[in-house]
């Protein structure tokens, strides 16, 4: 394996840190961490967003935005027999396929500090036809403390938040491990925050939350930063794996930064894509195209908050999204960083996008 062209150990702390929908503080200290070595002022405000701003010479604001929340739960009851166990049941934050949750470890995070358990299966060999087929959901989850129940109930209360437990390593060419969604893009938009001196345009660097939930920090942040140009950072569907069909890829790995054309939320401005096709074609950063049939992103959430704003999106292709086993290639994790840094170096404030 090849070194690798980026800081693999920040990438590491910024998808094993925790940070669910409306509770992203841990994470959010990293990103204002990262900022204020990079940004001229950085500011936070009521809902958790951070935004770093490297101001330009003219007052064209562009934003980039990458949202900071990952998929998690959130304890909605702890259960037990007096002289037993202790179980937690969980309430999804996001959106969660329960076939993957099976076997899985979690941290259970409380005030008195972070716990760990485990989300139980039963063995196979103990199930009838009907338990075998039946369809799994996330409310028949739930967590093992291995604890008695007076100590779960002592320990635990509802509103504490759990997350997977994994690590973050390198497989071969590629990034795997869980919250690549979206700390992968987090980590791209930090690092080419860093990366860029004086630019013609002022550029705000925003690190947003509760995406995972509604897109619901974009969408204030809009009203708040009113900017001229938004480009939102996320990863997109990469089915090219056994069972799918090429034309089901949606992209693959290793072909380059995928420029967002459409997804469930958004059709991208036509003038800003064209524009990011250019500068990757002038650059020779590969590339691919994304047309995703279903999900959102923060780009509608710009797009929507605050009148007619011209959005483009920037995605990096993405297996097994939304499971704690998330990959991205290294070589496409590059492309996104350079066509960030290219497209943003080259925005005078002078390019026409209305339509």
């Amino acid at each position: 394996m090849s070194q690798l062209p980026f800081d693999l150990s920040r990438l590491v702390e910024l998808t094993e840190t925790s940070g669910v929908p409306g509770y992203e503080d841990r994470i959010r200290e990293l990103v204002v961490e990262d900022l204020e070595a990079s940004v001229d002022r950085v500011e936070t405000d009521a809902m958790g967003n951070v935004v770093g701003t490297l101001e330009g010479t003219s007052e064209y604001a562009v934003v980039v935005g990458a949202h900071m929340d990952e998929i998690g739960f959130m304890v909605r009851h702890v259960r037990g027999n007096d002289d037993g166990f202790g179980f937690l049941e969980l309430d999804a934050l996001g959106g969660w396929d329960a076939r993957v949750l099976k076997a899985q470890r979690v941290t259970v995070h409380t005030d008195e500090g972070d716990l760990p358990g485990v989300i139980g299966s039963p063995p196979p060999h103990t199930l009838d036809d009907d338990e075998r087929e039946k369809k799994a959901r996330v409310e028949d989850v739930y967590v093992d403390l291995g604890l008695p129940t007076d100590e779960a109930e002592a320990r635990v209360s509802p509103g504490d938040l759990v997350t997977l437990e994994q690590r973050t390593t390198r497989v071969g060419e590629t990034v795997t491990g869980k919250a690549l969604d979206d700390r992968v893009c987090l980590f791209a938009m930090l690092e080419t925050a860093r990366r860029i001196d004086d630019p013609d345009v002022t550029i705000h660097f925003a690190a947003t939350v509760q995406e995972e939930v509604g897109l619901r920090g974009a969408r204030a942040l809009g009203v708040d930063v009113d900017p001229d140009l938004a480009i939102a950072l996320d990863v997109t569907v990469a089915n090219d794996v056994p069972g799918f069909d090429a034309g089901e890829y949606v992209t693959r790995l290793g072909e380059g930064a995928a420029i967002k054309l459409k997804d469930s939320s958004v059709i991208t401005n036509p003038k800003v894509h064209r524009r990011l096709r250019a500068v990757a074609e002038t650059e020779e950063i590969d590339y691919q195209l994304e047309i995703l049939p279903a999900g959102g992103t923060d780009t509608a959430g710009f797009q929507q908050a605050h009148g007619a704003k011209p959005v483009g999106a920037i995605s990096v292709p993405t297996r097994y999204l939304h499971t704690p086993t998330e990959v991205a290639h290294v070589d496409d994790i590059v492309a996104v960083i350079e066509l960030l840094e290219a497209f943003l170096e080259s925005e005078d404030g002078e390019h026409d996008y209305t339509l």
